[in-house]
């Protein structure tokens, strides 16, 4: 999933209209209430952009427990006799390794190997999975595969919402509402509950790389109810509603589909996610392309960048031109102030020979200055994931 651009200082006033021919969350009118003051689209959607300053926030979801409006994350459901091989036919992952109960994170290919969306994949029964997604319509690319190849499968979108819970706190709050057994779910597994009234489904999983759990709501109607019993049970670590961190999220290697990543790039373009085109017998669509790109490789690579110097007063998220010895090779996707670094972030696309970490870069910056940067490797902390895994 992703965020918008957010500025280091939000405006003190501004005016919000809220068209009917976006989609509101069941949690839209808790974010209201709770004091955000400004909403990003997002998959049809309204996202909640940010509260507070985006630094309090990133210092917040560090050092604390923190709730946040995703039902952004729509959930395409695939059930039926013959759901499993439409969905282990849609990803490059095995899901031959996918348990009731387990998560994956997951990539959708198209027929050339490109990127769809990413992904959590949650397989919910033996003949039941959900797709929860970042910003593009998957349920109809999943709809035409599968009416396309006469398959005996219902692809809708159910009635489930998102909301996470993250930062060191999560767990604390997660027994208060649920008991001990959640300490029991380890990291992208699931497990079933019931909050004041209010029917969820419980992933160990979340956009930050700390510790965080995401749960669906499969109830509209509760939206009210979930959002305040999270708060009661957080209330005692300070939790705080924010938006989704654009900072925590590149620190830990996470990226943003339709910025980072596009349905023109494939995984072995992007660094990391290469692990996720697993060899396997089953036939998905895009497999012959992946194939051949992993045994000719590619020619352009995203990686990391570092930008030391002063905080950029508002995260670039427009594709900034990136030199090197005078000549554009490449362009910025994201770069964003890190408090807890000390410096600015991000990713960048590279020609391949110069996608080494500590390649010397020059971005452009909007006012047409070009400031010092290097590329680097990614995750810019906790490569082996120890902290959301704990």
């Amino acid at each position: 999933m992703s965020a918008p651009a957010t500025a280091a200082a939000p405006p003190t006033s501004s005016t919000l209209y809220f068209g009917p021919w976006y989609r509101r969350s069941p949690m839209f009118a808790s974010t209201l209430a709770a004091g955000c003051a400004a909403y990003d689209i997002y998959n049809h959607m309204y996202l909640p952009a940010y509260y507070d300053d985006p630094v309090t926030e990133y210092w917040a979801l560090l050092n604390g427990v923190t709730l946040w409006d995703v039902g952004v994350e729509r959930v395409v459901q695939i059930s039926g006799p013959d759901a499993f091989e439409l969905t282990n036919m849609l990803t490059c992952r095995d899901l031959t390794r996918c348990a009731v109960g387990q998560g994956k994170y997951a990539i959708i290919t198209a027929p050339d190997g490109g990127i769809v969306n990413d992904p959590v994949l949650l397989r919910r029964a033996e003949d039941t999975f959900w797709l929860c997604l970042a910003d593009s319509d998957v349920h109809l690319y999943a709809m035409g595969v599968a009416y396309g190849r006469g398959m005996d499968v219902a692809v809708t979108l159910p009635d489930a919402h998102a909301v996470q819970v993250q930062g060191p706190k999560a767990k604390d709050v997660l027994r208060a509402l649920v008991g001990d057994a959640v300490l029991d779910v380890p990291y992208y597994w699931t497990m079933d509950a019931e909050i004041d009234g209010a029917p969820v489904v419980i992933s160990r999983t979340g956009w930050t790389g700390e510790i965080g759990y995401e749960m669906y709501l499969t109830d509209g109607s509760k939206g009210a109810t979930l959002w305040n019993a999270i708060m009661d049970a957080g209330r005692e670590h300070d939790i705080r509603p924010i938006a989704p961190c654009e900072a925590r999220r590149i620190e830990a290697g996470i990226f943003n589909y339709n910025s980072d990543m596009t349905l023109a790039d494939n995984p072995f373009q992007v660094m990391g996610l290469e692990r996720l085109v697993e060899v396997q017998d089953a036939d998905y669509i895009g497999k012959a392309a992946l194939e051949r790109i992993r045994g000719e490789g590619v020619t352009r690579r995203l990686v990391g960048i570092e930008m030391p110097g002063e905080p950029l007063a508002l995260e670039i998220a427009d594709e900034r031109p990136a030199y090197h010895d005078g000549a554009r090779v490449g362009r910025v996707t994201d770069l964003v102030w890190s408090p807890r670094m000390e410096r600015n972030i991000g990713y960048v696309w590279l020609p391949v020979e110069l996608s080494a970490p500590g390649t010397p870069l020059r971005v452009e910056l909007s006012d047409g200055q070009r400031v010092d940067a290097a590329s680097a490797a990614i995750p810019f902390l906790d490569p082996g994931k120890r902290v959301p895994a704990e």
